[in-house]
């Protein structure tokens, strides 16, 4: 039943991302996103969901995909290959991936905690997952919330916005710290392209005046691995010596009698 309503809630977010506000929002991500990949190193990277943002467009990592839940409808793009596996159980070896994207997944998938287990399963110790997602303490999120009670959303319907937050602190207990973190796309839950360009100029006075109330945020983290502590060489110690007035020990003792 919730990978029914879960399927139901990422066809609906496809359509959304086709309105004025969706093509609003992909712009803002792909810029940041942009920016924050290409400075990430390693050799393997993979974005999970969301096919009509190429995530992984600046990386630099030689081997790069697409995983999806879903057969594409339509030829991938040639600069990544496109793989068709379930969320929670993603087809690559522990500790193999230094890059992971998660665009909008988490908040339509229906088990969003073992989805980030399974991520971190597949990072490489100091490996990067960047997380995106709708903010519900902004203007979106008012409105949202008000189309429980009007039966009309702005947003599709998703089974919880999580708020920036409470990621920290899943990605915290999963021993992944919040290295970076950005909002975006201040202008008010406006349908059609003429008002979202009328309040472009909240986008610079939001991000001045009032940082974290974006409607959109992307969180980056990095696996820590505890418990690791170097050992120097064993030949640096210097010998146990017995202390002074050290009693003769049992075989010795036994040597002297006969």
């Amino acid at each position: 039943m919730d990978s029914v309503a879960s399927e139901k809630s990422i066809i609906a977010l496809d359509g959304w991302l086709q309105t004025p506000a969706g093509l609003y929002v992909r712009a803002w991500e792909q810029q940041c996103l942009d920016s924050l990949t290409v400075d990430i190193f390693g050799f393997n990277a993979v974005q999970i969901g969301l096919p009509q943002l190429d995530a992984l467009a600046a990386s630099r990592m030689p081997n790069k995909w697409l995983l999806d839940a879903r057969l594409p409808s339509r030829s991938p793009q040639a600069s990544r290959l496109t793989l068709v596996s379930a969320f929670d159980e993603l087809p690559f070896d522990s500790q193999s991936l230094d890059l992971v994207v998660l665009p909008h997944v988490l908040e339509f998938a229906a088990e969003p905690h073992q989805v980030l287990r399974e991520v971190e399963r597949v990072l490489i110790p100091e490996g990067r997952v960047i997380v995106c997602g709708f903010n519900p303490a902004s203007l979106w999120g008012v409105r949202q919330g008000l189309g429980r009670v009007t039966g009309r959303h702005y947003l599709p319907r998703a089974g919880e916005l999580i708020s920036m937050p409470r990621m920290k602190d899943w990605l915290k207990l999963l021993n992944m710290g919040v290295s970076q973190s950005h909002f975006g796309c201040y202008a008010p839950a406006c349908r059609t392209e003429k008002w979202l360009r009328r309040n472009a100029f909240m986008d610079k006075a939001g991000a001045r005046w009032w940082p974290y109330l974006g409607a959109v945020y992307i969180v980056q983290a990095i696996k820590r691995v505890k418990g690791m502590r170097l050992i120097g060489p064993a030949w640096t110690k210097k010998p146990a010596t017995a202390p002074a007035g050290a009693p003769v020990t049992n075989k010795r003792r036994e040597q002297q009698d006969g």
